[in-house]
């Protein structure tokens, strides 16, 4: 972990050129979590976008136990018994709102996909099974390459829900803990990247609008890519975040995602996020991705498990 950071602190020295921030641009600086109950969509069992008291005491109450998870069925494995989970104590609060999603446009708290976007990514079946036709299907959480918290927009998950925001007069960089992967934000004049490489997390550029860090992000990798939480991407996708310190231990996190060819309409979401009660500690995936060879070869087990009892059933 230490060479990963001493490693961020020399990329994000590099640029030349460098912009004046605002006094207040470090207030960003610190270790931050995603972790709430408050889901990226709205649930189906949540009718409103803001909740009441109570309504929220009933969605909190059953997710205490396993730190803001429901205990698995009883034919699954039970992951979320097993695992820690961290999604912080409570739904998020926003001006005093207790929300229902981190979406709050359109109102309803769903990614707005276009007809032709659903049918392809099989969207609309009730349970969406990742295709394992080969190791390029699997996505990047699977792959332990990339995870929801890396990218832009920025999203929460069950664990690993901490990051760490640097800044520098020409650079931001942000290292998140699954993974340990690191996002480098390039301000002012400092030197791009070539749009046209495409990247799992895309390419970040920013800007200080006052005492708001401005990051847009574009150069995504071609094709649909999944973020998790539903969510998808493509290579010609715009994402525009706001970070906003809003005291001791609160940034406002506003997002706004755009891409004519995905979805039907611009959407945007905010979260207020609680700085962090300890630090980052290294996070390991299964290096070489040893599972890979398994997940494959079930599949094709399932699949010639399936021949047989389709031949074995012919008159």
């Amino acid at each position: 972990m230490r060479r990963a950071l001493a490693l961020a602190a020399l990329m994000v020295t590099a640029g030349a050129h460098a912009v004046a921030a605002p006094p207040a641009a470090k207030a960003l600086d610190g270790v931050w979590t995603l972790g709430t109950y408050t889901d990226f969509q709205r649930p189906k069992e949540l009718e409103a976008s803001v909740l009441t008291p109570a309504e929220a005491e009933a969605y909190e109450a059953p997710r205490r136990a396993l730190r803001g998870m429901l205990r698995e069925k009883d034919e699954e494995l039970g992951q979320s018994e097993s695992e820690f989970n961290e999604r912080g104590h409570a739904l998020t609060r926003v001006n005093g709102q207790i929300r229902a999603s981190w979406i709050v446009d359109p109102a309803d708290g769903r990614i707005p996909y276009n007809a032709e976007t659903k049918a392809r990514l099989g969207l609309e079946k009730e349970k969406r099974e990742e295709r394992r036709d080969n190791p390029e299907d699997l996505s990047g959480m699977t792959r332990c390459l990339t995870n929801q918290a890396a990218g832009a927009p920025m999203m929460g998950a069950p664990d690993t829900n901490l990051f760490e925001i640097v800044t520098t007069p020409d650079h931001v960089a942000i290292l998140t803990e699954k993974y340990h992967e690191v996002r480098i934000v390039r301000l002012g004049a400092a030197e791009r990247p070539d749009p046209r490489a495409g990247d799992w997390i895309g390419h970040s550029t920013g800007r200080w609008e006052g005492d708001t860090l401005v990051v847009e992000t574009t150069g995504f990798r071609p094709g649909d890519t999944g973020r998790g939480a539903g969510l998808y991407l493509s290579g010609r996708s715009r994402v525009t975040e706001r970070f906003t310190r809003l005291g001791p231990g609160a940034l406002l996190y506003r997002f706004t995602v755009e891409d004519p060819a995905l979805y039907t309409q611009v959407w945007r979401g905010e979260i207020v996020l609680d700085k962090a009660r300890g630090r980052i500690f290294e996070f390991a995936c299964h290096e070489g991705n040893y599972a890979l060879p398994n997940i494959l070869g079930g599949a094709r087990y399932e699949e010639a498990t399936a021949k047989a009892q389709t031949t074995n059933a012919s008159p």
